[in-house]
């Protein structure tokens, strides 16, 4: 005979199964020393206009508003997606109103959580045709710096989203958003950033979003090597374009880039500010190698 007690156990117990959550493929955690920091919760803030923070203490992720639907750009790391979606919706916003999610690099910590975030919108994924790569492949291209870290992540599969690659220059139009793609590559060769102007009333700004430009590999890398030569190349080029770009308020892709405390600069000599820096690091790194 069974008791009562082993009864109601046997129900508690079939109760705490099916209330586990089901294994998620595209939303398992990528376990990282900085992910505490990187994903540190911070509300979700308006920038400017019609452009919103919707990310983290240590990721960026950007909302914006065109009227017409929501671009989103960038996806912090797969653990991450809940909490996006949550501050969107946060800000009175459908995640299902989201038409696009532009990508910056196809590296784990920005691009791990948008395969969930294309599958649960039902957004187009923009990226440049090197970035476009990456993400279908949810790995490291082989000619990327930190290429033996094999960081891999969540992949865009065909068949989950649509996918577009843009060119350098090359405009996304959306409701009376005009988003240009600007192409920053050498921390990764596909890397992107992304331009647009936000307006509140008669006052526009023009905002970027920038990739990451630090020079960082993974261990044995040489910046000197002539593989290497073409990353400083493209490195070069970023800084001359960052330099160049209208930019009245900057957000990069890792809030944190350089000590920063504030999550965007809205001094109007940020962008070349964030090139010198990145001038100033590759200038060390190769300092460093050339001292070996």
């Amino acid at each position: 005979m069974v008791s009562g007690r082993a009864v109601i156990m046997a129900v508690a117990l079939a109760g705490t199964a099916a209330a586990a959550p089901k294994d998620d493929p595209l939303l398992r955690p990528i376990a990282s020393e900085r992910a505490a920091s990187w994903l540190a919760p911070r509300a979700p803030e308006q920038v400017f206009g019609n452009t919103y923070l919707v990310g983290f203490g240590g990721l960026s992720v950007a909302l914006i508003d065109t009227g017409a639907g929501l671009i989103l750009i960038d996806g912090a790391m797969p653990q991450g997606v809940p909490a996006i979606l949550a501050n969107v919706r946060t800000l009175g916003f459908d995640p299902k109103d989201i038409r696009y999610i532009l990508s910056t690099e196809p590296h784990f910590d920005h691009a791990g959580g948008i395969a969930a975030l294309a599958r649960d919108t039902g957004a187009t994924v923009v990226a440049s045709a090197r970035g476009a790569e990456g993400l279908r492949s949810g790995r490291l291209a082989a000619d990327d710096p930190q290429r033996a870290y094999d960081h891999s992540f969540p992949a865009v599969a065909p068949g989950l989203a649509k996918m577009r690659a843009m060119r350098d220059g090359e405009v996304l139009r959306l409701g009376r958003t005009a988003i240009t793609a600007r192409a920053t590559p050498g921390h990764t060769a596909g890397s992107m950033s992304w331009s647009w102007q936000s307006c509140e009333g008669a006052a526009c700004k023009t905002l970027v979003f920038a990739s990451s430009l630090n020079p960082v590999s993974a261990e044995g890398y040489r910046f000197t090597s002539p593989a290497g030569q073409k990353v400083v190349a493209a490195f070069r080029r970023s800084h001359a374009a960052m330099r160049a770009m209208p930019c009245d308020i900057l957000i990069t892709a890792h809030a944190d880039q350089d000590g920063a405390t504030e999550r965007f600069l809205t001094r109007p000599s940020a962008c070349r500010a964030y090139a010198a820096s990145s001038e100033r690091a590759l200038a060390r790194r190769l300092q460093k190698e050339a001292g070996q």
